[in-house]
């Protein structure tokens, strides 16, 4: 601020004066302006890169410039300038030719105190070895006397940027971050404490493009068990060190009472803005606070939990899940539980509550990700009240004098304990069912009678049905217990397509939740669902329609039309009613559209599912025009949220290419399917739905080109895998073999053409007015036995929609 730095060089006596007639009637500039100098008066010149002391100012040099030679260091460019020192790229030519940095104290700051620092950061990177840590290669002083010394040259972005740039997801994210640990790590085991860890200084590069991270600027490090120079150091004892958007509690204190855990804490806000975006509170807000609020603030108030605060980002929020591949309701999931409370355990203010070492910490973070239980957890109701007492001590003294305050007090910490017991009980309750619920499925995997193996030929199939048996043995008087696991094993049974086992168990699980929890619990409404789902799929479909309808009308009278649990249980039904080939599912589907753009906005997972879905509704309506456009934009919005690798972006492309083929735009389909079919196969592998769909599309495209070779090639091994793999009595198995009819027919190979597709109609095929359409059929025609099959595929059809 150029107000600030004219009122630094005022006699003290005329500050004042020139501060009011410098900001006239500007209010807030006049206070900020305040503050900095009071920041100063309080911290001596620290900020003005620390005072020189008496009989230590500097000889003034020539500054170095592009081009000077510091031994065999050639400068080519100025990358980095803090307070004492600047960093240059350099060229290496002897012994070895290469890019190095070169750090070197500045120009004027080669004062006693100022030369000791700089040697303390030399000697403390000189003593560390380790990859996320850069090295130290040389060291001297110019001919100037001004010291310096050479180490790797990162060429890298901060960890935060790099993370953002290259779209890592939380995984990938946390998988970094662990590194950065065993750096810091490694630090401590040397006895060097960071004190300004923050994601500038951690930057990260590409090696053997992996990304690495760099640990730099140990400029204010501090050593825990020796000295880093024989130099005379000041002890910095009154003078705050770091940065105080990442600085911990104890380093707000000025005593210098700091350990490791400092680190971690500063460790902590980093994984903090790498899993949200932002950092706990709104750095821009503190610095208007003023420096002793902003103190108050860094050691008293507690940060939000890293999911509460990715919610109330507003507009923020759609880019910072879009950075992180997801969306931003899927994003707050992730955070909820376990990262939320690893990150406020490293960010406890009482330091002994914190991780005690970088490496628990990165501990920690491997236990989530390999999904076991974790050691952090909510704080206690005992050290949350008794931080609440330390925080409000003039009120809690004032209100222990106050019999009738002290009472209402009583009674409200009572009634607080009282909600705080039954949120413990039901995550007790919940935490219980969660045990049970593990250990009934973990002893079905467990055979204890040696010949029941039947030489390891025991199904997954065989043991869903064991457990479906022991539901009502093992768990009788457990229902929710027992109704969690109907429910899981259920939608196991829906998604090996075992709908008749599925729709027991989740028919007898929405009762037992009905009972239970009520029928507006979401947790019985999640288990409609999933019943609504199998009736859809046994073709029952009153019975699933009356469920969608149920579940619709009570997520809207209880959390409103327009919440993503609505709009998605609108879409459920639309969707539904799609695969009926019903045209009302497009105004259906349209007001879910509608609602979903409006409350949610174009980059929502909803919005995204909600436009797919009516381009699917507008292509069973013959509207391919409108159903391109749809699935066009879908397919952009997968790609900019989820990245171009990734199974939502596989289906996208897989539905642009069926609305191409029914638009007749053959080329461009075949091609889409061949990146579908590729991007399926690598992510889902060779047998997966979506990968057996890709092929069968694929082969589809070839035989509308009259690639019959490549064609009978592709439909073939779809065919193979879909009887191995769905079954024959399915409509995927049922629509490929329709598809080797046609080859067949355009083959002039009537007998396979007409025996294909009676195997398609008595097997699941149901697209009477496509066959009676298709051109690839047409020599078929005039043979009665092909009529015949045209009235048996008009009555399946009559009895499926009748259904």
């Amino acid at each position: 601020m150029t107000v600030v730095a004219a009122a630094r060089r005022q006699p003290p006596g005329e500050q004042e004066q020139y501060v009011r007639l410098a900001c006239q009637e500007d209010a807030e500039l006049l206070r900020e302006v305040s503050d900095a100098l009071k920041w100063d008066e309080r911290m001596g010149d620290f900020l003005l890169d620390h005072a020189v002391p008496a009989g230590e100012l500097p000889t003034l040099r020539p500054p170095a410039v592009t081009g000077t030679a510091i031994g065999p260091y050639r400068l080519l460019q100025r990358i980095g300038e803090g307070g004492m020192a600047e960093v240059w790229l350099a060229e290496q030519t002897t012994p070895l030719h290469r890019r190095v940095a070169v750090k070197l104290i500045k120009e004027g700051m080669d004062s006693k105190a100022m030369i000791a620092r700089f040697e303390s950061e030399r000697q403390a990177l000189a003593l560390m070895d380790h990859p996320a840590i850069a090295r130290v290669f040389d060291a001297g002083t110019t001919p100037e006397d001004r010291p310096y010394f050479v180490m790797e040259y990162v060429c890298g972005l901060p960890i935060t940027e790099y993370c953002d740039r290259n779209r890592l997801n939380i995984r990938d994210r946390l998988e970094l971050f662990t590194q950065v640990c065993g750096g810091v790590q490694h630090a401590h085991q040397k006895a060097i404490i960071h004190r300004d860890l923050k994601p500038s200084n951690v930057l990260v590069t590409l090696q053997d493009d992996k990304p690495v991270p760099k640990i730099i600027d140990f400029g204010v490090a501090k050593a825990m068990a020796h000295r880093l120079t024989d130099k005379t150091m000041f002890t910095e004892l009154g003078v705050l060190v770091g940065t105080l958007e990442y600085m911990s509690p104890e380093q707000t204190d000025l005593t210098g009472n700091i350990d490791t855990r400092t680190d971690v804490y500063s460790l902590g806000l980093i994984l903090y803005e790498l899993l949200v975006g932002a950092l706990p509170f709104e750095a821009k807000e503190r610095r208007r606070a003023g420096i002793e609020e902003i103190l108050r603030r860094i050691r008293e108030d507690d940060p939000l939990r890293p999911s509460a605060r990715a919610s109330a980002l507003g507009d923020a929020s759609a880019p910072a899940a879009r950075n992180r591949k997801t969306d931003p309701n899927t994003l707050k999931r992730q955070l909820e539980g376990d990262l939320d409370w690893i990150v406020l355990k490293a960010l406890e203010k009482d330091r002994t509550r914190r991780y005690g070492s970088p490496s628990e910490f990165a501990d920690e973070i491997g236990r989530h990700l390999r999904h076991e239980p974790v050691l952090a957890s909510p704080p206690s109701v005992f050290y949350r009240t008794r931080k609440f007492v330390r925080r409000h001590r003039f009120g809690v003294s004032v209100a222990a004098g106050l019999l009738a305050l002290l009472v209402g007090f009583a009674v409200s910490m009572t009634v607080e304990a009282q909600r705080i017991a039954r949120e413990r009980d039901r995550a007790n309750r919940e935490a219980e069912v969660s045990r049970r619920v593990k250990e009934f499925m973990t002893g079905l995997f467990q055979i204890s009678n040696p010949t029941e193996a039947r030489g390891n030929t025991i199904t997954a199939r065989e043991i869903l049905d064991r457990g479906a048996k022991q539901i009502d043995t093992e768990l009788r008087g457990q229902p929710q217990t027992e109704a969690e696991l109907m429910d899981t094993m259920g939608r196991v049974y829906s998604s090996l397509g075992l709908y008749s086992q599925a729709a027991g168990l989740l028919e007898r699980a929405v009762l037992t939740r009905k009972r239970v929890l009520g029928p507006d619990h979401a947790d019985t409404l999640g288990s409609m669902d999933a019943v609504a789902y199998v009736y859809w799929h046994q073709e029952r479909f009153d019975e699933a329609e009356k469920l969608y309808r149920e579940a619709l009308q009570i997520l809207r009278r209880t959390v409103g039309p327009d919440r993503p649990e609505s709009i998605e249980a609108l879409n459920n039904l639309g969707r539904m009613m799609v695969q009926q080939f019903r045209s009302d599912a497009i105004p259906v589907l349209s007001e879910a559209l509608e609602r979903a753009r409006r409350v949610l906005g174009p980059d929502h997972r909803v919005t995204v599912q909600s436009t797919k879905n009516l381009a699917m509704a507008y292509s069973t309506d013959g509207r391919h025009k409108e159903a391109e456009t749809l699935f066009r934009e879908g397919l952009t919005a997968n790609r900019r949220m989820l990245g171009p690798d990734h199974p939502e972006t596989a289906v996208a492309i897989g539905n642009l290419a069926m609305v191409l083929m029914n638009s007749k735009q053959y080329a461009e389909a075949e091609k889409l399917y061949r990146e579908a079919l590729e991007l399926d196969t690598r992510l889902l592998g060779p047998d997966h739905l979506f990968t057996l769909t890709a092929l069968n599309g694929l082969g589809w495209a070839n035989l509308e080109q009259h690639h019959f070779e490549e064609a009978g090639r592709n439909l073939h091994e779809a065919l193979s895998k879909e009887r191995r793999v769905l079954g024959e009595n399915n409509q995927y198995t049922a629509g490929t073999m329709e598809n080797l009819a046609d080859l067949a027919a355009l083959l002039g190979k009537r007998e396979e053409a007409l025996a294909d597709m009676e195997w398609a109609i008595d097997h699941g095929y149901r697209r009477y007015d496509e066959m009676v359409n298709d051109e690839n059929l047409k020599s078929l025609r005039r043979d009665p036995r092909y009529q015949a099959l045209l009235e048996k595929a008009r009555q399946a059809a009559g009895k499926s929609s009748q259904n």
